[in-house]
């Protein structure tokens, strides 16, 4: 089950907060007057105490969670070799504006992604056909086209901005009809004792250094892994997903690149669903037997 951690904390805010102000405003002195002409030393419900001391604790985190910086963890093998699966990492909640926590409505614009962003934002759903139009759905078959889309939080890379002409084609990648160069590094190097890490040195996985062009002409270098044997991707334009990114939508792709269920699946990722910038790995677990803490990740940098 999903559970959002932002709309928890907004509720137990306000919660604890209508419990502490009600108490203050109604109960708290007609219940002091008769303590103290009892001459009994004056203690708040347990109820009340409880919420007068975890309220401000809640807002905090609330606060911060929603504004400055959120964390997550890396679950699934779609952004190596940039993020690998354990990873924890620190989410920028203000790099694109600010968003009311839980509803995730911006009502401060401070900004959008850039080509090559690193972003989480909540998944907008599988494109199906519902006759002779596409809607969002939960059911990745496209059985159900109107499943309910789950509450979750991804992570990919930003390809296509609003406007951009994209064309995918195996590992061959156009942006507005200039290719996208890579380097090749070398063979993927990993843990076999992990099944993520099986899975690319079996597939023969080799890593490259992406050279991905932004409007200002500067290039984000990042790393992307190959491994052709695994699956071929879908190709864009394709009969779900056009070549050109619509208005107020973003094109993302993982770093993992025939492993990873992003936008030429599903589709555009629209600017609402937008939660921030992954900037920093704090953490790094491996796993127990398989490498544990992974002291040379922490502190990284996200490019």
């Amino acid at each position: 089950m999903d559970f959002d951690f932002s709309a928890i904390l907004l509720g137990l805010t306000v919660l604890f907060g209508v419990v502490w102000g009600l108490d203050r405003l109604f109960l708290y002195r007609r219940r002091k007057t008769r303590l103290d002409a009892a001459g009994e030393e004056y203690r708040d419900p347990m109820p009340v105490d409880w919420a007068r001391s975890l309220f401000p604790v809640v807002l905090v985190v609330l606060l911060l969670r929603s504004f400055v910086a959120e964390p997550f963890r890396i679950p699934s093998g779609s952004m190596m070799p940039t993020l690998d699966v354990g990873d924890f990492i620190l989410v920028n909640k203000f790099a694109y504006g600010l968003r009311l926590p839980a509803f995730n409505n911006k009502f401060v614009d401070l900004g959008e992604p850039k080509r090559g962003d690193v972003v989480v934002f909540r998944f907008p759903g599988y494109l199906c056909h519902d006759g002779d139009k596409l809607v969002r759905s939960g059911d990745m078959s496209c059985n159900d086209p109107h499943a309910p889309v789950q509450q979750q939080n991804w992570i990919k890379r930003v390809i296509g901005l609003p406007g951009d002409s994209i064309e995918v084609h195996g590992a061959d990648l156009w942006v507005n009809g200039q290719p996208v160069t890579a380097d090749e590094i070398g063979p993927y190097e990993g843990n076999p004792q992990r099944s993520v890490d099986q899975t690319m040195l079996g597939m023969g996985a080799t890593v490259w250094n992406e050279h991905l062009k932004r409007e200002d002409g500067s290039a984000v270098n990042h790393l992307i892994a190959r491994m052709p044997a695994y699956t071929t991707p879908n190709s864009i334009p394709n009969d779900r997903v056009p070549s050109k990114v619509p208005a107020g939508c973003y094109l993302v792709m993982g770093d993992n690149r025939n492993d990873s269920l992003d936008s030429r699946w599903w589709g555009c990722m629209p600017e609402k669903n937008l939660a921030g910038k992954a900037f920093l790995i704090w953490m790094s677990w491996k796993g127990w037997g398989t490498g544990g803490v992974d002291f040379s990740r922490i502190g990284t940098v996200i490019h």
